[in-house]
């Protein structure tokens, strides 16, 4: 079983040179090739993050394929970017996104929050609602990171559906189909400063997650955002010229994730200078002008 790991270790190894990050990285990279027999893939998504992570397996493994999911959803410079990379297998969802909000819903506020609001509209277990709208357990106990947010209840009533099936169905679907004909072992580019969950997922599992459901690997996770653009700029890697226009994620372009977090002017409020086309098309035909008025966000 694999041992969990201390958030001391975690501060620790995020606190290293970056040359010792790289050392540290690559053995993980050779750990998880040699377990899988070198069947094994980068997952790409052209992004500046997976950029370093496929530059580092292919500085120990240079014909490792790598595959990016194209959604629909990229930026035109990073589709670009994706197109100009060598050993690049494209893979596709089943259904559009534009399919998916109107089956599903719309992606805003987080994933657990989409969930549990999605759940509180739909189902037919007064426990279930119960514990999402008041986090009220069986045993008349509290559990309040089991229910919505107070400052979010009022979207119960929402004029729209909400849902956080889009990432499942857009990408990580796509990728499992792929696993499951290759029968590759994906390297995947996220760092534990990303988000909670993916701190407490390197507590659990470390780099590499041997035991999971999904076996995964996480070279790069103890990085931290300078050690990526130190990285790049030391060892002159291409990158994908939409971070030159301002951009400091990317991503899908309409995912509206975490944007009422976000100072002004926002990911929206950006598109509409930086690809206007786009910004058009996500407010007027994908309907995002509605939802986000509704949740407050300026765009």
């Amino acid at each position: 079983m694999t041992k969990r790991h201390q958030e001391w270790e975690l501060r620790q190894m995020q606190s290293l040179p970056l040359e010792a990050k790289i050392a540290k990285s690559q053995l993980r990279i050779r750990e998880w090739y040699d377990y899988w027999n070198g069947q094994v893939y980068v997952s790409f998504s052209g992004g500046k993050d997976s950029t370093v992570l496929l530059h580092l397996v292919r500085s120990v493994y240079p014909d490792v394929p790598a595959v990016f999911a194209d959604t629909g959803l990229e930026y035109p410079e990073i589709k670009e970017f994706v197109r100009s990379t060598e050993n690049v297998t494209i893979i596709r969802p089943e259904m559009t996104f534009k399919s998916v909000i109107e089956k599903y819903g719309y992606p805003v506020i987080s994933k657990r929050q989409a969930q549990y609001i999605r759940e509180a509209r739909t189902t037919n277990s007064e426990y279930l609602y119960r514990l999402r709208t008041e986090g009220i357990k069986r045993d008349g106990s509290i559990a309040q990171y089991a229910k919505i947010s107070d400052r979010w209840l009022y979207l119960i009533d929402a004029p729209f559906k909400i849902d956080d099936k889009c990432c499942y169905v857009m990408k990580k679907q796509p990728f499992t189909i792929y696993e499951s004909k290759t029968g590759r072992k994906p390297y995947i580019g996220t760092m534990a400063t990303e988000g909670k969950n993916r701190e407490l997922n390197w507590l659990r599992h470390g780099c590499n997650a041997f035991e999971h459901k999904r076996p995964t690997s996480q070279p790069i996770s103890f990085w931290l955002e300078e050690d990526i653009w130190d990285y790049l700029k030391q060892y002159n890697v291409p990158y994908a010229k939409i971070y030159d226009m301002g951009w400091e994620r990317t991503g899908c372009m309409w995912c509206a994730f975490g944007v009422h977090l976000e100072e002004e002017p926002n990911r929206f409020q950006r598109m509409a200078k930086t690809h206007p086309d786009l910004y058009r098309y996500c407010m007027d035909k994908l309907g995002f002008a509605e939802v986000l008025s509704y949740i407050g966000v300026p765009y």
